[in-house]
């Protein structure tokens, strides 16, 4: 976890490029995660169309807020910005999403 490094209040946060790295990897690897296991959900219970897509719209949102409130209110000590955790990584869980909504879909609905 990267720590900030300041001795002034207006002073510029240096922070651990690795630790930065780390986050990013911790991250990305909840997402690809919580991205199967929402596209089986999604598979299970039948969601067509729109309606699938917007599951996976509240799965990242939902997974976004969970991040944050780990995080706690210091998240800037963690992160460079919010918005990267709710935009880095979207389009490559959304293919994990369809992959495993699609399976899951057709192994429980399709004859």
């Amino acid at each position: 976890m990267p720590k900030p490094k300041s001795s002034k209040p207006g002073d510029h946060t240096a922070y651990s490029e690795l630790a930065v790295r780390n986050n990013a990897a911790v991250v990305e690897y909840c997402r690809t995660s919580m991205a199967a296991l929402s596209g089986c959900t999604a598979g299970i219970l039948g969601l067509t169309g729109f309606y699938g897509f917007g599951f996976y719209v509240l799965a990242v949102i939902g997974l976004w807020v969970l991040l944050l409130m780990r995080a706690g209110s210091k998240w800037n000590r963690y992160f460079l910005n919010r918005k990267s955790l709710l935009t880095n990584g979207f389009v490559g869980g959304l293919c994990t999403y369809v992959l495993f909504w699609t399976f899951f879909y057709t192994m429980v609905h399709v004859y």
